[in-house]
C-alpha cells in the first residue's frame, strides 16, 4: 500500500510530458494563425485579380462604345472578363446588367446612369455566394468560414486633352518662326520636337510640350526673346489617336449613320460636281456634295464663295480662292498631294462668332495643306496626314485645332487666341481615364 502511494505521488508531481501538451496548444495556435495568413493572402490575391478584370473590362467597354453600339460594347466587356477569368473555373464574374453607361460628374465625383451615353461606364465584377462563385477558403474552413464574397468596381470616363481641342499638334516637328503670340490655354505639342525662332510671346497658361525638352530648338537667347516660353514648357508624348481616324473620316463621312456625318446633312439626296472651278451655285446645302477631278487633279473654289451647311467629298487638290469662307461645313479629300488643300490670301475657316457654338469648319485630307498669308480660323479644325504649312499674318485665329501626322510649319506675326468653347464640332478620338 505504501508503495502504491509513493508511485502515485511521483506521478502527480512529475513534469515529464508537460511540453507535449503545451506543444499541442502551440501547434493549434500556429495552424490557426497560418491558416488565417494563407486565406488572407489568397483573398487579397483574388481581390487584386478581380480589380484588374474590372479595370480591363471597363476600359474595353468604353473604348468599344466610342464608335459602337451599347450591345456590342457590353458583349466586348463580357468577352474580356471571360478571357481573364474563364467561367469554367471562376463562374460568371460579369453580366450585362453590371455594365452601365452614363456620365461622370467631376465636381461631385459621382456616376449617373444614362443608357445611351458614350462618355462614361461603370462595371462591377463579382465573386459572391449569391452569384454562385465565391472565393473558397482553405484552413479557415476549420473555423466555420467557408468562403469570401468579393466585388470590384471600375468607372471610366472619356476626355479630350486640351492640346487636341485647341492647339497645334504634330507627330513630327512643329516649327514656328517669330513675332507670334499665344494666349492662355493654347497648346503647341510635337511628338518629335518644337522649333521656335525669336520674339514669340506665351501667356501664362499656354503649353509647349515634347517628349524630351532637351530637343527644344531655339536660338541661344531663346528664353530671353521668347517671353513666357520657359514657364510653358512641359515634357510628354501623346498617342495621337485622331490621325489614325483620318482615313475613316474621309471614307465614311457620307454614310448614313456614320458617327462623322454632321447633323446639318438632313438629305439623303446627293449632289455631284464635275467642274474644275466651282462657286456657290454649284453647291447644295444640307447635302453631301461629291466633287470629282479627273485623275485627282486640281479644283478651285472661286473667289468670295461661301461654303456653308454642307459636306464636300472630293479627290481634288483643292484651292480656296481669295475671300472664300467655309462655315458649318466639312470638306474632305482623298488627294495625297502636299498641297491637297491650298489657298490664296484671306481664306477664312469658320464663323467669326467670338467662340459661340456652331459655325465651325473642318478640313480633312489624306495629303497636306498649304495656306497663304492672312489665314483666318474660328473655332475650326484641320486634320492632315501630311504637313500643314501656313504663312505670315494668320491674325484672325480664335479657336484653332491643327493636327498633322507629319509636320506643322507656321511663319511669323500670328495671333493665336484660345476659345475654350465653340469647338464641339471637332472630330475626336477619345481618351480614357479611370476615375473610380
Amino acid at each position: 500500500m505504501t508503495r502504491r502511494i509513493k508511485i502515485y505521488s511521483r506521478f502527480t508531481q512529475s513534469e515529464q510530458g508537460s511540453m507535449t501538451i503545451f506543444g499541442l496548444f502551440l501547434i493549434i495556435t500556429i495552424l490557426m494563425i497560418g491558416g488565417l495568413a494563407i486565406d488572407i493572402t489568397n483573398v487579397m490575391r483574388e481581390r487584386t485579380h478581380l480589380q484588374m478584370v474590372a479595370d480591363s473590362t471597363g476600359h474595353a467597354a468604353l473604348l468599344t462604345r466610342e464608335l459602337g453600339t451599347v450591345a456590342t460594347s457590353k458583349s466586348t466587356a463580357l468577352n474580356v472578363a471571360r478571357g481573364n477569368m474563364p467561367s469554367s473555373y471562376y463562374g460568371e464574374v460579369l453580366n450585362t446588367a453590371n455594365v452601365s453607361f452614363g456620365n461622370w460628374d467631376t465636381s461631385t465625383q459621382t456616376f449617373a446612369a444614362s443608357p445611351n451615353s458614350r462618355s462614361a461606364v461603370q462595371v462591377s465584377v463579382t465573386r459572391t455566394s449569391a452569384n454562385g462563385n465565391p472565393t473558397a477558403t482553405y484552413l479557415l474552413k476549420l473555423a466555420g468560414l467557408q468562403s469570401w464574397d468579393l466585388t470590384a468596381n471600375a468607372t471610366y470616363m472619356t476626355y479630350q486633352p486640351t492640346c487636341f481641342r485647341e492647339g497645334f499638334v504634330g507627330v513630327g516637328v512643329v516649327d514656328l518662326q517669330s513675332n507670334n503670340s499665344f494666349s492662355n490655354g493654347f497648346c503647341i505639342h510635337s511628338n518629335d520636337h518644337v522649333s521656335l525662332n525669336s520674339n514669340n510671346t506665351f501667356e501664362p497658361g499656354t503649353v509647349v510640350s515634347m517628349p524630351n525638352l532637351d530637343d527644344l530648338d531655339i536660338p541661344n537667347s531663346g528664353f530671353k526673346t521668347n517671353i513666357g516660353l520657359q514657364t510653358a514648357l512641359r515634357s510628354g508624348s501623346y498617342n495621337i489617336r485622331i490621325v489614325s481616324r483620318i482615313g475613316d473620316i474621309v471614307d465614311t463621312i457620307d454614310d448614313v449613320g456614320s458617327p462623322y456625318r454632321p447633323a446639318y446633312i438632313t438629305s439623303t439626296i446627293t449632289n455631284t460636281i464635275t467642274k474644275g472651278t466651282i462657286a456657290d451655285t454649284d453647291l447644295k446645302a444640307n447635302k453631301i456634295n461629291y466633287w470629282n477631278c479627273s485623275g485627282g487633279g486640281n479644283g478651285t473654289i472661286s473667289n468670295g464663295t461661301l461654303v456653308k451647311d454642307l459636306v464636300i467629298v472630293s479627290n481634288c487638290e483643292i484651292k480656296f480662292g481669295s475671300g472664300v469662307k467655309v462655315q458649318n461645313a466639312v470638306i474632305v479629300t482623298t488627294n495625297t498631294s502636299a498641297r491637297s488643300f491650298n489657298s490664296s490670301a484671306g481664306f477664312a475657316l469658320g464663323l467669326d462668332d467670338h467662340c459661340a457654338a456652331g459655325g465651325a469648319g473642318q478640313l480633312v485630307t489624306m495629303g497636306g495643306m498649304n495656306f497663304a498669308a492672312n489665314l483666318e480660323i474660328y473655332g475650326s479644325q484641320l486634320l492632315a496626314l501630311g504637313d500643314i504649312v501656313f504663312a505670315a499674318k494668320a491674325s484672325g485665329v480664335e479657336g484653332a485645332a491643327m493636327v498633322s501626322a507629319s509636320k506643322i510649319s507656321g511663319t511669323s506675326n500670328m495671333d493665336m487666341a484660345f476659345c475654350g468653347t465653340g469647338m464641339d464640332s471637332n472630330f475626336k478620338a477619345e481618351y480614357f481615364r479611370l476615375v473610380n
